[in-house]
C-alpha cells in the first residue's frame, strides 16, 4: 500500500495477432513503476542484458524445446488412454491419436511465421514437443511465452487441457525446455565465438571467447538454477527417481562436452 500501482506498458513491436481469433491481440508488456522500469521484471531485465550484449558488440540468439501434457479436462490423468507403452518416445501412433490438436497448433505457429520445423510425442505418455526457428532473445522469450498461453487455449478448445508443469505425474518424465543458445557479431549472421581455441573448447569449434561463456555458464549454473527453477514442483524433476522409461531427462550436474546427455 506504500507504493504507487504497477503498470504494465504494452510493446507494440512485439503483438500477435490471434490466429483462431484474429479480431484479438496478444501484446507483452514492461512493467513500470513512479515513472521507472522495475528492475526485478523478467522482460526488462532481458532487455537491459541485450543492450550490455549489444555494446560488446554481441548478439545472443535462442531457440527452446518446450515441453508439454496433454491431459483431461480435470487434469488428473494424462487425456490418452491408449498412451501406455513403457518407452513411449517418438510414438507415431500416439501422434496421430492427438493429431488434431498438434497440427492446429502447427499450422497457428506457421501462419505466424514461426518457422515450426518438429512436432514430436516426447519421453513420458501423454507428453509432447513442439520447435520452431531460433530468433534473437527477446523474441524467442516473447514466443515461448504466446506459445504456452496457445497450447492452454487449443487444447480447452479440444476438450483436453495442457500443463507445462516441471513434474506433473510421479513416476513419468517431466517437463523440459531446453534452450539453445548462439552468440554472434551485431549482424547477425557471423557466429561470434566460432573458432579453434587450445584445449577441449578448440577441438569443438569454439573461440577462446566461446569458452570463458561456457566457463561463465558453469560458474553461476547453481545461482542460476533459482531462475531456471523457480517453483518447488521444479525440484520433484531434479534428482527425481528412476521414471517408468528409464530415464528423467532432468540435469544435475554442472558438466560439458562436445556431446554430453547425462
Amino acid at each position: 500500500p506504500a507504493h504507487p500501482d504497477m503498470l504494465a506498458v504494452p510493446d507494440p513491436d512485439a503483438v500477435i495477432q490471434l490466429p483462431w481469433k484474429p479480431e484479438v491481440a496478444w501484446v507483452p508488456a514492461d512493467c513500470v513503476m513512479a515513472d521507472a522500469p522495475v528492475d526485478q521484471a523478467p522482460r526488462n531485465v532481458l532487455k537491459k542484458l541485450v543492450a550490455e550484449a549489444a555494446e560488446a558488440g554481441l548478439r545472443v540468439k535462442t531457440g527452446i524445446e518446450a515441453e508439454f501434457f496433454l491431459l483431461t479436462p480435470e487434469g488428473d490423468r494424462i487425456s490418452d488412454p491408449f498412451d501406455t507403452a513403457e518407452k513411449p518416445c517418438y510414438d507415431q501412433q500416439a501422434v496421430m491419436r492427438r493429431f488434431d490438436v498438434i497440427a492446429e497448433i502447427c499450422d497457428y505457429m506457421l501462419e505466424l511465421g514461426w518457422g515450426p520445423y518438429q512436432n514430436d510425442h516426447e519421453d513420458a505418455n501423454g507428453q509432447f514437443e513442439m520447435n520452431w526457428e531460433f530468433d534473437d532473445a527477446l523474441v524467442t522469450a516473447d514466443q515461448h511465452s504466446f506459445f504456452k498461453f496457445m497450447v492452454k487455449s487449443v487444447a480447452e478448445k479440444h476438450g483436453l487441457r495442457a500443463t507445462f508443469v516441471p513434474k506433473p505425474i510421479e513416476g513419468l518424465t517431466g517437463n523440459g525446455c531446453h534452450a539453445h543458445i548462439s552468440v554472434w557479431d551485431l549482424d547477425g549472421k557471423t557466429n561470434a565465438f566460432a573458432g579453434d581455441a587450445g584445449g577441449q573448447v578448440g577441438e569443438v569449434g569454439l573461440s577462446e571467447q566461446g569458452g570463458y561463456f561456457l566457463g561463465g555458464i558453469m560458474k553461476h549454473a547453481e545461482a542460476l538454477a533459482a531462475i531456471t527453477n523457480p517453483t518447488v514442483n521444479s525440484y520433484k524433476r531434479i534428482n527425481a527417481p528412476r521414471t517408468m522409461s528409464g530415464a528423467t531427462w532432468a540435469p544435475n550436474t554442472v558438466t560439458w562436452s562436445g556431446n554430453n546427455r547425462t
